[in-house]
């Protein structure tokens, strides 16, 4: 199952919740809180040294952070991400806006 880390509160931490559950992704959400300094743990460091969410860790280990990369990642293969080169450009113009 994937643990996904971050703040309901945030813009990005939401995109990454309606692509878990559009997708009916199997995770746990983590909440955190910035302000409250909880990104700034040893034990949350050593997952993302950068101390930011979003973050998914995967079950082997593996951790992804950027909104825009988790969101891909988990999107792959299904309906979200166009085949269509030009509608694909669309979706990430949306993305990285």
């Amino acid at each position: 199952m994937i643990t996904a880390y971050g703040d309901s509160m945030s813009g990005n931490c939401y995109k990454l919740q309606l692509v878990l559950n559009m997708l009916d992704v199997d995770h746990l959400w983590q909440e955190m809180s910035i302000t409250n300094g909880e990104t700034q743990t040893p034990e949350f460091l050593a997952k993302n040294p950068q101390g930011k969410i979003p973050l998914i860790e995967l079950d082997d280990g593996r951790v992804l952070s950027e909104s825009n990369a988790i969101m891909g990642y988990l999107a792959e293969g299904s309906e979200l991400i166009p085949t269509d080169t030009f509608s694909k450009a669309k979706m990430y113009q949306w993305m990285f806006f």
